[in-house]
């Protein structure tokens, strides 16, 4: 019976990019928006792709739905995280010190702040302000262990 070996190693690229906007905290919110925005663009083309695959076929629709889905899924995602990070930075300066409380504070305002946006129903923005706090704390211990 022969005997198969994989070795390697995968490390994932530092890309950076740099947009001095004159001040940290736009700096930061900029940075946060064309980070995850990209992600969230990348995503809906390999979800697309995988779609296309599938099917089989490609047509000019499916560029377009793509191209549309990428613009809004970039511009969303983009914008919860600028939020998000410009929110988490102003609270890091307000408070004079880098912890999870920073996280906390600034997913429950950015959850708020979305469901404010697309949803007047109380209950929902409160969820959504518990919803954020509890997600980005999480992510902040996470980024303790590693």
């Amino acid at each position: 019976m022969p005997n198969t070996r994989f070795s390697g190693s995968v490390s994932s690229p530092d890309v950076s990019v740099t947009i001095d906007m004159g001040h940290p905290f736009l700096n930061h919110t900029v940075d946060g928006f064309l980070k995850i925005g990209a992600i969230a663009a990348t995503r809906a083309v390999a979800e697309d792709v995988f779609h296309v695959v599938k099917k089989g076929s490609i047509s000019k629709g499916n560029v377009e739905h793509t191209l549309k889905k990428m613009c809004k899924e970039g511009a969303y995602w983009g914008t919860v995280a600028g939020v998000y990070v410009g929110m988490d930075y102003g609270i890091e300066r307000v408070r004079g010190t880098r912890d999870w409380k920073n996280a906390m504070i600034g997913g429950a305002l950015t959850g708020a702040l979305v469901s404010i946006a697309t949803s007047q129903d109380k209950d929902k923005i409160v969820i959504n302000a518990i919803t954020g706090g509890a997600i980005a704390t999480a992510s902040e211990f996470i980024n303790y262990l590693t």
